[in-house]
């Protein structure tokens, strides 16, 4: 080819900058255009880990040093779909990568879930988050609260509600964050989970920063401290378990302090109904016991629990992406190491998919990277099949966008806004503030 390899990846994530990055490395000339319906990049970085996750958060300094290499260009806020469609694409590049990641809470099939004071944890991670499309306003008048699910969003959901705002004045959080907070009448949060400790989905860390708060008392249930052989199988198979079960065990033993808010973790209690007329005034739970497998059952036996306020953290989906085939039950696209499959079966030529939308929201950031390897495998191997864009100039798809009045951003926009933020933040004594409205991103963004 006389011409580097056009590549369109649709989503500036982890998942989407992982592919890039591997890209570049390849023996291939490449020229890489990510894609963003958002005006700044890093997707659930940015817009899905907690703000009092630096540690977390600073994956984006080696994200960022990706976005640099002059292979790679960043078209923010262009949304796939409305913006620019497959057949837009397909114009303008060799092959498409989508890696646009799982922004929408799965379903819980019990009755009362529509009632108001019932949640579901990716809003309210997008409202924390300052994520752009979010409400700016959050109601946090219950006193006491159930967060349903036991993996690491659950307690990043938990830790926020059951900290003061004050403590959260040292992170990014935007300032109609912290008023929220600080409005916040909490004085309970009581998670759930279906299962036993052994089969919670808690990562050692996250576990033990619930207990780091000097306002939030952490509170395990002895009665729901239970092993069978499945658990114990878990355990001898896995440190990580290992270490979420002694903690856990350590806190059912301890005395209750006397910190004015309570965390409490709750173990096989499976949702039966959020009850309420006009809005959520308590969460029926189904005992359960331990199948001996590592799943659990029903016992019949109920608890009503006094909350005025749920949120589900049972998993997200990835939503559908026009002219692509969609498994709506896994939230994902049907692919072959990477390919997009279409409903026949057969390689949608030069479409291909990695991260989230690919094998589903599981796993941690890093994990991306190996779906990313495969994907630009399977591309890189299909180099002499793709089918040839049209109009390849990397100037012409910036015309298109010109010519239908899209106001894309740029690197060069992205820095600008991010020295803002830092700027913002200097300002109080912390690292950044964010900011929160599309129109104000963009604003600073083109200037």
């Amino acid at each position: 080819m006389s011409r580097p390899l056009r590549v369109a990846v649709v989503g500036a994530g982890p998942a989407g900058i992982y592919a890039a990055d591997i890209l570049t490395k390849s023996d291939t000339p490449v020229s890489i255009d990510l894609i963003e319906r958002l005006p700044a990049p890093y997707g659930l970085i940015r817009y899905g880990v907690a703000p009092d996750h630096p540690r977390i958060k600073q994956i984006v300094n080696a994200l960022q040093r990706v976005l640099e290499r002059p292979e790679i260009r960043l078209l923010g806020n262009v949304d796939y779909g409305v913006d620019l469609k497959l057949e837009d694409l397909r114009q303008h590049y060799d092959a498409v990568i989508f890696a646009t990641g799982a922004d929408r809470d799965r379903d819980l099939a019990v009755p009362g879930v529509d009632l108001p004071g019932s949640f579901g944890a990716a809003d309210f991670v997008s409202w924390y988050d300052g994520h752009p499309d979010a409400p700016r306003d959050w109601p946090l008048t219950a006193r006491s609260v159930a967060v349903i699910g036991a993996g690491n969003v659950a307690l990043d959901v938990a830790r926020v509600l059951a900290k003061t705002a004050d403590e959260m004045l040292t992170t990014e959080i935007p300032d109609n964050v912290y008023r929220g907070l600080a409005a916040s009448q909490v004085t309970d949060v009581h998670v759930f989970g279906r299962r036993g400790p052994a089969q919670a989905k808690f990562t050692p860390l996250e576990l033990r920063e619930l207990d780091h708060s000097p306002n939030v008392e952490v509170i395990v249930h002895p009665e729901d401290i239970e092993f069978d052989e499945g658990s114990m199988r878990a355990i001898n198979g896995s440190n990580q378990v290992k270490m979420v079960v002694k903690t856990l065990q350590d806190w059912a033993l301890r005395d209750p302090g006397t910190r004015p808010r309570r965390l409490h973790l709750h173990f096989l209690h499976s949702p039966a109904e959020i009850l309420g007329e006009t809005e959520v005034t308590g969460l029926r739970t189904e005992r359960m016991e331990l199948d001996g497998d590592g799943g659990a059952r029903g016992t019949g036996e109920f608890h009503d629990w006094d909350v005025q306020a749920v949120y589900r953290a049972v998993g997200y989906l990835s939503t559908h992406l026009a002219d692509l085939p969609f498994d709506h039950d896994a939230g994902t696209v049907p692919h072959d190491a990477g390919r997009v499959l279409d409903l026949d079966g057969q390689h949608m030529p030069g479409v291909y998919v990695t991260g989230w939308i690919k094998r589903g929201p599981v796993g941690l950031i890093g994990h991306t990277k190996g779906d990313a390897l495969e994907t630009v495998g399977s591309l890189l191997a299909d180099q002499p099949t793709l089918p040839t864009p049209a109009e390849p100039d990397p100037d012409a798809v910036l015309d298109l966008l010109r010519e239908r009045g899209v106001a894309f951003t740029t690197l060069t926009g992205w820095n600008q806004l991010d020295q803002h933020e830092r700027a913002l933040g200097e300002a109080r004594g912390r690292e950044r503030i964010k900011v929160v409205s599309r129109e104000e991103m963009l604003d600073i963004s083109t200037r």
